[in-house]
């Protein structure tokens, strides 16, 4: 019983070690994806769970704002242009 708890508060305080150790980083990404092109920093995508339940993801946007919606990249005439 005191392992479960000793996990989850080992868990939490990993985790938030872990989120302000990656926010800078994760800071200076979003200024220079903001600063290089116009468009949101992130982007959402819809994954599928446990028990094949659908829910979003947010990313970094690595391709330009205009890039075909629904489109895989590889089917992309000219991927390389975006």
């Amino acid at each position: 019983m005191y392992q479960r708890y000793i996990k989850r508060l080992l868990d939490f305080v990993l985790s938030l070690v872990a989120v302000i150790v990656l926010a800078i980083p994760m800071g200076i990404i979003a200024i220079w994806i903001k600063s290089d092109s116009p468009g949101p920093v992130f982007f959402k995508q819809r994954r599928v769970g446990r028990g094949k339940k659908h829910f979003n993801i947010l990313k970094f946007r690595t391709m330009r704002g205009d890039t075909p919606h629904d489109v895989p990249t590889h089917l992309l005439k000219n991927a390389d242009s975006y």
